[in-house]
């Protein structure tokens, strides 16, 4: 399972960082998904190895700009692309006024076939590789997070055992995955003899934006990896004159350390932490490792994670 980040700012672009984006990819599948689509974010996807081509659905957290603004480029694009195979995007209520009016007035015909789907909390759905549940968030605008399940795989053969018996690769191998008994050299094989065990699927939430994530409660609890804003140091939210309903680095590490999170990557950093700046990006790495003790990163734009089976995180960049 594949996460590269397109977009790691809150609220706005700098020149470290674009605004909110996340693509997800899933072992031995032909597609990949997008989370949230900040302004910018049809350039970050071209600035990778990633394709507008093979973007299968796109799923928004909420309908602030630097979450959601880049979407009509980016619809627009797909089609410039000749890339007109079908897309389904999932947002909050809005979504579907948003586009529809964005593409209507700018007289943009996209000649593939868009679908909007205005989700509810705590709706699920499914698709291919996975399931998706609706978590609601404490923010300013209504947002969410995304649960998401990986399928389980529990048709895996095992293939050793069968070719010690001198059944090779054959459409035979097809029945026994469908839990067919099959007749090889005149005995009858049951196909729970010949089955692996069941691998679990892998589980990650990715979270837009949230002023509390303990809100999430038990779906953290020993969640494999959680993707979750962490605007603010807790000092500079204290001193801010106007408050804003954001994470500060030491709530989301006793968050994830209250619920046991395998992994945790933080994102959505205010422009104020940067390599110019007096705040520099290790003061939200030190403040969350003073809560948390699980593996965590903070990510930055083209960092690309991948969730190993194991539960383990491997990191590296585009480029």
């Amino acid at each position: 399972m594949k996460l590269t980040f397109l977009g790691t700012s809150a609220g706005k672009p700098t020149k470290e960082r674009n605004v909110s984006a996340l693509a997800l990819e899933f072992d031995q599948d032909n597609k990949w998904y997008l989370f949230d689509c900040g302004e910018g974010t049809q350039r970050q996807i071209m600035q990778s190895r990633l394709s507008t081509g093979k973007l299968d659905t796109i799923f928004i957290t909420h309908m602030h700009g630097d979450h959601s603004y880049g979407l009509p480029g980016l619809l627009s694009t797909k089609k410039l692309d000749v890339a007109l195979n079908p897309i389904t995007v999932y947002g909050p209520q809005g979504i579907k006024k948003f586009l529809e009016c964005a593409l209507d007035v700018s007289e943009k015909h996209l000649k593939y076939t868009l679908n909007i789907i205005e989700y509810k909390p705590q709706e699920e759905f499914a698709f291919d590789k996975f399931s998706l549940k609706i978590l609601p968030l404490i923010h300013s605008k209504e947002s969410v997070a995304f649960y998401i399940k990986e399928n389980d795989i529990s048709n895996k053969l095992d293939e050793k055992k069968l070719r010690q018996i001198g059944l090779k690769p054959s459409p035979l191998y097809g029945e026994l995955k469908r839990r067919k008994s099959i007749i090889f050299n005149g005995k009858e094989l049951n196909p729970k003899k010949f089955m692996l065990e069941t691998i679990k699927g892998r589980t990650l939430i990715i979270a837009g934006d949230n002023s509390e994530p303990d809100i999430l409660g038990k779906n953290l609890q020993n969640l494999d990896l959680l993707v979750h804003e962490c605007t603010f140091t807790q000092e500079v939210y204290d001193n801010l004159s106007e408050k804003f309903l954001h994470t500060t680095a030491k709530d989301l590490g006793k968050t994830a350390q209250k619920w046991s999170v395998k992994n945790l990557i933080a994102n959505h950093i205010n422009p104020r932490y940067n390599k110019n700046s007096s705040l520099g990006i290790e003061m939200i790495y030190e403040e969350i490792k003073n809560n948390y003790n699980g593996e965590f990163f903070i990510a930055n734009d083209f960092d690309v994670y991948y969730l190993n089976r194991d539960k383990s995180i491997n990191k590296s960049r585009q480029f």
